[in-house]
């Protein structure tokens, strides 16, 4: 169980039994002692559709070829995310910012 996770941190993450436990990629700000202890998250899938709302990210710990869906985001307690692969670039999160922005409408 992780007490804290950083945006652009991907994370096996337990999403359920629909979801399984998959890499997700961290979107949020971490959260205050204040705040609920949830971060917003990028599920990766190798479900890929071609939908402009998935973005490929290419990195070594990312044991499978995939995408991050932006089309699917969660909030996910804190207590579900397992174990830390790695980071993304910044420019891989613009990537993904992008692709959140057009999906939102920001």
């Amino acid at each position: 169980m992780a007490s804290e996770v950083g945006r652009g941190e991907v994370w096996i993450t337990d999403l359920g039994k629909a979801g399984k436990e998959r890499p997700c990629l961290v979107l949020s700000v971490p959260a205050t002692d204040a705040e609920r202890a949830l971060a917003v998250i990028a599920p990766a899938t190798t479900a890929v559709w071609g939908t402009r709302y998935e973005v490929k990210v290419e990195a070594r710990f990312l044991k499978k070829e995939g995408v991050f869906d932006v089309q699917n985001l969660q909030a996910v307690p804190l207590a579900k995310f397992h174990r830390k692969l790695g980071a993304l670039t910044s420019e891989q999160m613009k990537s993904i910012e992008a692709a959140v922005r057009l999906w939102l409408g920001l």
